[in-house]
């Protein structure tokens, strides 16, 4: 059935039941996964508009690094639980991180996609937006939303 599962980590409590969720059923089925961590440019916009003399070069090698030490800890789990597995860094260059995890699994051809969400609702949900909600009304492959439960899983932004 799933061959190929894309799973975006970003080392939050909530990509990390979308993560176990993956590699539960992945060692039985023979999948391989694809961890995708994407850096976010976007997200330090704000900084850098409110402190003009940040270094955005600097900014984005912090983000990549970070996303690198996540992704490895991600394939160490997966490994650990005898699931093949590879692991995939990318950019937004001004695209939303939910445009980059459809376009990779198009790409890669992925089977499935699966991902935590966090469930927001509301006016956090208009403020904040939503990835996994634009990755499920965007993706051609099919989604597996693993959502987030009680106040500790739902960290803010």
């Amino acid at each position: 059935m799933y061959k190929r599962i894309l799973v975006p980590v970003d080392g939050s409590p909530t990509s990390q039941l979308g993560l176990q969720h993956a590699v539960g059923p992945a060692k039985p089925l023979g999948a391989r996964l694809r961890l995708l961590n994407v850096v976010d440019e976007l997200s330090v916009m704000p900084a850098v508009d409110a402190y003009p003399v940040v270094d955005l070069t600097a900014m984005i090698a912090a983000l990549k690094e970070g996303g690198q030490k996540v992704l490895d800890e991600a394939a160490g789990i997966a490994a650990r639980a005898g699931v093949e597995v590879e692991e995939a860094l990318m950019e937004t260059h001004g695209h939303h991180v939910s445009d980059v995890v459809v376009r990779e699994a198009k790409e890669w051809g992925a089977d499935v996609i699966c991902m935590g969400t966090h469930g927001r609702r509301g006016v956090s949900k208009l403020l904040l937006g939503s990835d996994a909600e634009r990755v499920l009304h965007e993706a051609t492959t099919p989604v597996l939303l693993v959502r987030a439960t009680g106040p500790a899983a739902i960290p803010a932004r």
